[in-house]
């Protein structure tokens, strides 16, 4: 099982071609064994990115939330109440973006590796990244 960031789902979705050859073999053995958690926070961000029209693609926020789930083999994540102790406790050099702490937080709850090109989020001895 993996974790993956917002702008990975996002990437690996519609532009494959910014993820690195890790990041895909990661995301493909996790699609083809337990699966890949998405936080539901990546979830809202989704939806505040196309109603921002930071995301502009032809589907609703739906419609392509579930391509998403047709076309992968997703774990929605909620926020448990460890997920957001966690959060809230994480170094600030981890990253101060809420959306960011409660996804790096999901990874080390979950003791998955996270997919992300966060140059913070790598950096972090905590966290088990993959780019």
């Amino acid at each position: 099982m993996i974790t993956l960031d917002t702008h990975v789902i996002i990437w690996d979705a519609l532009k494959p071609e910014l993820l690195t050859s890790k990041a895909k073999k990661a995301i493909e053995a996790a699609n083809q064994t337990d699966g890949i958690i998405v936080s539901d926070i990546s979830l809202w961000e989704i939806a505040m990115l196309m109603k921002k029209k930071r995301l502009e693609i032809q589907a609703t926020y739906l419609e392509f939330v579930n391509l998403i789930k047709a076309s992968n083999n997703l774990v929605f994540q909620a926020i448990s109440p460890e997920i957001a102790e966690l959060s809230a406790n994480l170094p600030s050099n981890i990253n101060l973006d809420p959306a960011d702490r409660i996804i790096a937080a999901t990874s080390i709850i979950t003791n998955t590796r996270l997919i992300t090109a966060d140059r913070n989020l790598r950096q972090s001895k905590r966290l088990r990244t993959v780019w």
